[in-house]
């Protein structure tokens, strides 16, 4: 199964560091969010992406394009211009780079990329928040409702969009968008949708998580997986520094790989 990324906003409120970079190639570590975010579905076993550029995409492409090589010990004959490679780089990761415009809103990056998913259910997350969240619980949970979409609902600092959920059977019943209420659920991403969901998408100019979102929910074919772990989105400087101290401390708790 496929996994896309939304890759291409410009982080405006990030802008100390994404005046010179996209928001996804911010880095916690020595590594891009773009690729915690990758790692954690590979290790579930999901390692085909396609990964929506837009604002400097450019620079998200040359990380891939260069990737190999930067990951491996090399030896450097200046005298012949030979390069000898000690050391591969040993991601099973199938990347697909995308440009979909640099002011493109969330529904029509997603239709930017039909072309190149597989005719089944495919992944989808946004490209700025890393969990602990269990993936294949999710595409089980997505499974067994037969829905045309299943997003990942958490419950942090409440500055995000906010969702009701049933206590009954986990059908959406409002889809809010940057709600302050700090009790609500919010869309964490992390969501899986069938191919029925470009039925929903009808306009490159709107967003995703609004009039899509609203007939999903008018149809009662949205759910929410109800993830009680760690979530967390790198939306300003100090959610950087926070993801930052976690990945220095060693007990990031998104680090589900060795």
């Amino acid at each position: 199964m496929k996994v896309v990324i939304l890759a291409g906003g410009r982080g405006s409120r990030l802008s100390e560091e994404t005046h010179l970079k996209p928001k996804p190639m911010v880095e916690i570590g020595s590594n891009p969010i773009l690729w915690h975010i990758m790692k954690i579905y590979s290790y579930y076993g999901f390692n085909d992406f396609v990964i929506c550029c837009g604002y400097k995409g450019e620079m998200i492409k040359d990380y891939f394009i260069n990737y190999y090589m930067r990951t491996s010990d090399l030896t450097i004959d200046m005298s012949n211009n030979s390069v000898e490679v000690h050391k591969k780089a040993d991601e099973p990761w199938k990347v697909t780079l995308v440009d979909t415009g640099a002011e493109t809103n969330t529904a029509g990056r997603v239709m930017g990329v039909r072309k190149y998913l597989d005719s089944g259910p495919f992944m989808l997350t946004y490209g700025d928040g890393i969990s602990n969240v269990d993936i294949n619980s999710v595409l089980k949970f997505h499974r067994q409702n037969g829905k045309v979409a299943t997003i990942t609902a958490a419950k942090p600092a409440g500055r995000w969009g906010t969702i009701q959920i049933s206590e009954s059977n986990g059908t959406v019943e409002t889809f809010q968008e940057k709600n302050k209420t700090k009790e609500s659920w919010v869309n964490s991403g992390f969501a899986i949708f069938e191919q029925k969901i470009f039925d929903y998408l009808t306009d490159e100019s709107q967003q995703l998580e609004k009039e899509p979102y609203d007939k999903l929910v008018a149809d009662g074919e949205i759910d929410a997986y109800k993830h009680l772990g760690f979530w967390h989105a790198m939306d300003t400087v100090n959610d950087r520094a926070v993801l930052e101290e976690y990945w220095n401390s060693g007990k990031a708790p998104w680090k589900l790989w060795m």
